[in-house]
Formats: C-alpha cells, structure tokens, sequence
C-alpha cells in the first residue's frame, strides 16, 4: 500500500515539472522571435502572432516575426525534439547511455551529401535534397553490413555505423581539399545553421520528424520491456529483433530529415535524455515525450544565444554545452 501511495506522489510530482516545462517552452519561443539585430517587444511578439494567425493585416515588424524570425524558432523546435527522441530511443535500443542519434552513420551521410552539393556548385535547394539522400544510403548501408540472417545485433550495428561513418568523413575531407574556396561553407554545415530556415523547409522536416518521432513513441513500452534484456523481452512476447530495426529505421529517418536542412548539430540527442531520466525516470513513455519538451527549449535558447553573441554557429553551443556533460557522464561511469 506504501509502495502504491509513493509511486502516485512521484508521478505526481512529475506533472508540475511537465508544466513548468512547456511554460518554458512557451517563453523559449517568444524570446527567441523577439530578440535578434531588431529587437521586438514580446508584448508586440505576441499580437504579431494573433494576426497571423487569426488572418489579420500584419503590421509593422511583423513581417520579421513571420517571415524571418518565426520559421526559424519553429525549425528549431522541430529538430530539438527530434534528436532529443531520437537520442533517447537508441539508448534504450542499444542499452548505452552514450549513444545518440547520428551512431549509424546519418550525420557522415548527410555531411557528405552537403559536401558533394557544395563543391559541385549546385543551388543551394539541392543541398537538403541531397545531404538527405546520402544519410538515409548511409544507414542503409550501415544495416546491410550489420545483418546477421535476420538479426541485427546491437554491437554489429555499433561497429558497422563506425566504419560507414569513418569512410564517408574520409571523403567529405579528401572533397573539401579539392574545393578548398568552398571549404567554409561546408565547415559552416557540418557545424549547424538554422539561419536558412523558411516555411517550406519547416514543411519538409515535419513529416519525417514527426513520423520518425512518433512511431518511437508508439513503441516505448516495448523499449522499456527491452531494458530487461533481449531474452526476458522474448519471453514476455516482444519481437526484438523487428524492435531494434523498426526503431533504427524510424529514429534515422527523422534525424536524417533534421539534419539534412539545418545541417549537423551535436550532443543535443545525447544531453536532454540523460537530463530528462535524472529528473523524470527512466520509463520511455514519459522519457521520450519530455525529451521532445526539453529538447526543443533547449535548441531555441542556444540557437538565439549562437546568433546573439559572437558564437554564430548553434553548433558550436550544443558542443560546448555538451562536451563537458559528455565527460562528466564518463566521469560518473568510472565510480558507479
């Protein structure tokens, strides 16, 4: 009876930091509209946001709220919660609590794709396009080279992502050498920009993300009976194998979509699922929609802190933040 009174208090407990959350969320997303070169009150923020939305007449700034500042914040809401659900997924399939979302090779695959459209010259639309097709060749490739009969062991599909991603940084290098006159736009992409971001790229993301995202979602209760190893799922009826494929084929999908528009940004996939287990537990049903919450706050607020301060490159907050979480993470690994 004890054990039930606790277990209702914890989950209650969990409601107000899920509140507090999306308030933050909330507030993410008009800070991060109405700050920039052109700074914009939040209570014009706001009535921006209800003419829009309502079908009124824009006024004023709220062209730059809708057409330039917008898009942007909305991409990265999109992709925050993508690789943060992404993240959690494959450290639950992979039972690591360092795996992210690009250990199959997406992001080599992407970079690579970007890579090839950028020395080549072609317009900058066919950038995506083909940053997208390359990442989603990569984990395939990655899933052929992992297949045993019809097992996809874990450490197989580890050691494949690492091999297919070593190749493709190798000839990203070899072709940033040949075009060296285009080599800062390539560095540029692999560091991560939503600063392209529009409504038509927004409208391209959100299928994958948000079919990659959900099906992982849908199946977070079998990532949980997973936790208890691959032959207790067996035995309590979970298909692991088609488990582990189905989730690495949907979590690819929708980071290959992130990634591919707004170019490869680190550590957020692997930062916000740790953050959320400390404080929200470790079940996937609530771990992997927080993570989505979490996730997005956290790329609004660095993407306006990266285009507010001399950093520029959103990339290069969620690396700094990320890093030293990243070893305090091996830090706490040595003592448990």
């Amino acid at each position: 009876m004890r054990a039930v009174v606790l277990r209702s208090s914890s989950r209650l407990g969990l409601v107000p930091r899920t509140l507090a959350l999306v308030a933050g969320l909330m507030l993410a997303v008009v800070l991060g509209t109405a700050l920039g070169s052109v700074s914009i009150p939040p209570a014009e923020v706001l009535g921006a946001l209800w003419r829009g939305l309502s079908g009124q007449e824009l006024q004023g700034n709220d062209v730059i709220v809708w057409q330039i500042r917008l898009p942007r914040v909305v991409m990265a809401v999109v992709v925050g919660a993508a690789l943060s659900v992404c993240g959690g997924a494959f450290q639950g399939v992979f039972r690591n609590p360092l795996a992210d979302p690009y250990l199959l090779g997406v992001a080599s695959g992407s970079a690579l794709g970007a890579t090839i459209a950028i020395v080549s010259g072609w317009p900058r639309t066919t950038i995506p396009l083909v940053a997208l097709a390359l990442a989603l060749l990569a984990v395939s490739v990655t899933l052929a080279l992992a297949r045993e009969g019809r097992r996809f062991p874990p450490t197989r599909l580890i050691l494949a992502g690492v091999v297919v991603g070593s190749v493709l940084s190798a000839t990203t290098t070899f072709l940033i050498l040949r075009g060296e006159d285009r080599a800062r736009q390539v560095l540029a992409y692999t560091l991560g920009d939503l600063g392209f971001s529009g409504w038509a790229d927004v409208a391209t993301v959100l299928p994958y993300a948000g079919v990659g995202c959900g099906v992982l979602i849908l199946l977070a209760r079998a990532l949980d009976t997973l936790q208890l190893g691959d032959l207790t799922a067996r035995s309590l009826g979970v298909p692991v194998e088609r488990l582990r494929l189905l989730v690495v084929v949907a979590a690819s999908m929708a980071t290959a979509g992130a990634v591919a528009y707004v170019g490869i940004i680190g550590f957020v996939g692997l930062i916000v699922p740790h953050v959320v287990r400390l404080a929200w537990g470790s079940g996937h049903r609530v771990l992997l929609p927080v993570s989505a919450l979490m996730g997005a706050v956290l790329l609004v607020l660095a993407d306006l802190l990266a285009r507010t301060s001399i950093l520029s490159q959103v990339g290069i907050v969620t690396t700094l933040l990320g890093g030293p979480f990243f070893l305090y993470l091996l830090r706490r690994g040595q003592h448990d």
